[in-house]
This record gives C-alpha cells, structure tokens and sequence, in this order.
C-alpha cells in the first residue's frame, strides 16, 4: 500500500478530501471538552469528535453505527445509520 493507491482509490471511488476547518476544530474541542467534563472516561474519543464536528460544520452526512452517541453531541448532524436506513 502507498499513498499513490490510496490517492487513486480514493479517484475512484469519486471522494474528495477536505481539510478540518478552525470552526470544525473549535467545535470538536469544546464537544470533547463537554464530554470529558460529564464524566466521560472512553479513551481516544478525540477523532470521532472532529468527524462529527467537520460533518456539522460543513452540511455533511455522516454514516455511522453509533446514531445515539453523535446524535447527543451533534443533534443538527443528518446521520445515516442501521436504524434509520434499515
């Protein structure tokens, strides 16, 4: 694997890459922050943080298993899950 396969599956596929924005990053860390001052104990959180931020900053959908857990930190976030696209 090289990142040249990686840039030309990505082509393929039609996706494109977009930087995490400061209001994406913002948002993300004051969520997290939120999450850790409710007694939040799951390590390594950080990323799903800033996917559900840059998904809600940017008007993205987002595609996960776990609605319940970014519905209660992004509810303006359109999620795609199991249960609401069964």
């Amino acid at each position: 694997a090289t990142e040249t396969a990686l840039r030309k599956a990505v082509d393929m596929l039609g996706m494109d890459r977009e930087l995490v924005s400061w209001d994406a990053a913002f948002l993300a860390g004051v969520t997290h922050s939120r999450y850790r001052r409710a007694g939040g104990v799951r390590e390594r959180t950080l990323p799903d943080f800033f996917i559900g931020a840059h998904a809600t900053v940017a008007g993205h959908r987002l595609l996960t298993r776990d609605a319940a857990r970014y519905r209660s930190y992004f509810p303006e976030l359109d999620i795609i899950s199991p249960e609401t696209h069964p």
